[in-house]
Parts: structure tokens; C-alpha cells; sequence
């Protein structure tokens, strides 16, 4: 903290409504504050585009008052845009070259809805693995949210993800595998975490190749895990970045495909998610929707409103504070010159031996 409005972006303006602290940049540049540089990769469907940049950002905003914070949006060719996101893209992202000649201290990579069994089959593959290769060299650490986790275990360890029998939904309880590790010092042992996703790297596969599992579930598995180096890239399978309602308009997504004949059963709901009462309430609305379906009627609109004061978010303080160990850790060991990742007498093979 705190965030720096370096462009016009909509997100600045949306955060700061929430009553995060944003600061100008003529007031930034002032303040005899470091700066820290932190590139975000969006590559989320168009409807989740300007939602993700606002989790991330809220993320970022919420560390300590170590640095001033530039968040740099960017994407990458390869992802199907409609008209609206692309005006939004040209408008307010960075190109991948100027991101490159500018330097970045840090970088986040979204998750991202995939069409091909195999990841390598996407569009977007190559770019991708560009960025992944460009980072891996000029970046002080990685954070990789769901698919880009899979992806870039793929990537740089040939370990390709095995499809669930069922989809991974809902908010688990996870605990910490490993109290020492600095990415999780002073957080809760035991915390919640949403997932969502179709696919998984399991426990076993990750430690194979030398990565360390910091957090894990026995219900999702494995949440936050970091390379054999332990800092340079951080692995995210869940989602501690999502709103409280993200979940909610995923499942409001599905009962709209099974309305509309996109899939044969009723979404069940995401576990952990929904108390009693939103069940019920739920419950009444799944009887509409089929009475509309078999009668071909107009859907009446989902109860989001009563629904939304059962939601309950317990995990948004425990993602603050590994974000702030994240960031404080890159603060510490990262160059000033945000072309370089580290700063003189820092090990990048082991780069948390201080």
C-alpha cells in the first residue's frame, strides 16, 4: 500500500469508491517512497476481465505501507475478445514489449478458461510461455494464479494436469504444511480458500520435481506451493484473490446454461459456500427455472440480493497477509532498477538466505 493511479484506468476509480487509499501520481511523486513495479498478466474471459484486475489490485493495495505500488495490466494474443474488452485492453493495458523494455519487479498471472483438453492445444500457448520465459529471467518472483499454475508446471516440468471426476467447487479449509516458510509467517495454521476449476497437479507431482507445498487441503488439495528455490515462482491452485460473490455469479452462470439447454443436469451447488438459508432460498428459485425450462417461459431474475447478506468471506484477510510476505519479500531482495531482478549479493538460486 498504497496504490498509485498511474493511468485512467477504471479500476483505480472502482477501489477507491470501496474506501481503498489510492494515491494520485502527482501526489506519489512527492513522497519519498520507493516504488515497486507489478506487472498483472489478465488473461480471463472477457465477463471476468475487469473483475480480476480489481481482486488483484485490492490485493496489492492491501500491503504494508513498504512501497508505492504500480500495477501494470497486460495480456497476450491467442484469447477470443468481444469488441467492449478489446476497446478496454487498447485503452488501458501495456503491450508485452513495453513491459519488457520498461521491467517489472514482480508479476501476477491470472487464470484463464481453456477449450482444449491439452493446455499446449491453446491459442494463447506460445505467448504464454513467452512471457513465462522472459519472467523467469528478468522478474524477481512469479505468482501464478489456477490454469497459469498448470500451465507453467507444464511448462517446466513436463507434468500436465489430470482432469477431476467432478469439478473442484467451493470454499475448503487448508492448513499450513510448513510454518517456517516466510510466505505464510503470522498467518492462521488453518484458513479457508475458494476453488474453481476442472483440473488438478497433485501433491505428489509437485514434490517430485522439487517444489515445496506450503498449504494444502484434504478436500482441494494442494492451494499454495513455491519453486525448489522457494521464492522465484509462487504456484496459487486456488483463488484467495475472488470476491465474496464470485463464486455466486459462477453459479448463477451455470443455472443460466442449464436453463438454457447448455447442459442436461442442475448445478449443484459449491460446497462450503451457500449457508441454510441461501440454500433454501436457492432452492425455491431451482424450481422456477425448471417450471420456466419445461414451459419454455421468460426466467424470472436470480434473488441475488437476499441471497448476498448469507455469504460469508473467510478468506480475504489471510490472502491479504501472504501477499503482503509476497511483496515484502520482493521489496527486500529486488533491484531498484526494475530491469534487474535482484539487488547486488543475492543468490537467485536460493534467494530468501538473507
Amino acid at each position: 500500500m498504497p496504490l498509485v493511479a498511474h493511468t485512467d484506468l477504471p479500476t483505480f476509480r472502482r477501489l477507491q469508491e470501496e474506501g481503498e487509499e489510492i494515491l494520485t501520481a502527482d501526489r506519489a511523486c512527492h513522497q519519498s517512497i520507493r516504488e515497486l513495479h507489478i506487472g498483472l498478466l489478465n488473461i480471463m474471459p472477457d465477463a471476468a476481465l475487469e473483475a480480476t484486475e480489481r481482486q488483484f489490485f485490492r490485493l496489492v493495495g492491501a500491503c504494508n505501507q513498504i512501497a508505492q505500488f504500480h500495477v501494470h495490466p497486460f495480456t497476450i494474443e491467442g484469447l477470443e475478445r468481444g469488441p467492449d474488452a478489446l476497446a478496454h485492453i487498447e485503452k488501458y493495458y501495456e503491450s508485452f514489449e513495453q513491459i519488457k523494455q520498461d521491467g517489472l519487479d514482480a508479476l501476477i498471472i491470472s487464470g484463464a478458461n481453456v477449450t482444449h483438453a491439452h493446455l499446449q492445444d491453446e491459442e494463447f500457448w506460445q505467448p504464454l510461455t513467452e512471457v513465462f520465459e522472459w519472467a523467469k529471467q528478468n522478474v524477481t518472483s512469479i505468482l501464478c494464479s489456477c490454469l497459469a499454475t498448470h500451465a507453467l508446471i507444464q511448462h517446466c516440468y513436463g507434468v500436465e494436469r489430470t482432469r477431476l471426476p467432478a469439478k473442484r467447487w467451493g470454499v475448503y479449509s487448508h492448513k499450513v504444511v510448513d510454518r517456517t516458510h516466510p510466505l505464510i509467517a503470522e498467518i492462521n495454521t488453518r484458513f479457508d480458500v475458494p476453488h474453481s476449476r476442472f483440473n488438478e497437479v497433485f501433491e505428489s507431482e509437485m514434490k517430485q520435481h522439487g517444489l515445496k507445498v506450503l498449504v494444502a487441503s484434504q478436500e482441494a488439495g494442494v492451494h499454495l506451493a513455491v519453486s525448489p528455490d522457494g521464492f522465484r515462482i509462487v504456484y496459487f491452485q486456488g483463488h484467495p484473490e475472488y470476491d465474496d460473490i464470485s463464486l455466486l455469479k459462477e453459479y448463477k452462470r451455470e443455472v443460466l446454461r442449464f436453463y438454457s439447454g447448455e447442459r442436461d443436469d442442475y448445478p449443484p451447488y459449491p460446497e462450503h459456500y451457500f449457508d441454510s438459508e441461501g440454500q433454501a432460498l436457492l432452492a425455491d428459485y431451482a424450481e422456477q427455472v425448471k417450471t420456466a425450462k419445461a414451459k419454455c417461459l421468460v426466467l424470472e431474475r436470480m434473488p441475488e440480493h437476499q441471497i448476498i447478506p448469507h455469504l460469508d468471506n473467510t478468506w480475504r484477510d489471510t490472502a491479504k497477509a501472504v501477499f503482503n510476505n509476497w511483496l515484502g519479500k520482493v521489496y527486500q531482495i529486488t533491484n531498484e532498477d526494475r530491469k534487474l531482478p535482484f539487488m547486488e549479493g543475492i543468490n537467485p538460486a536460493n534467494p530468501l538466505d538473507l
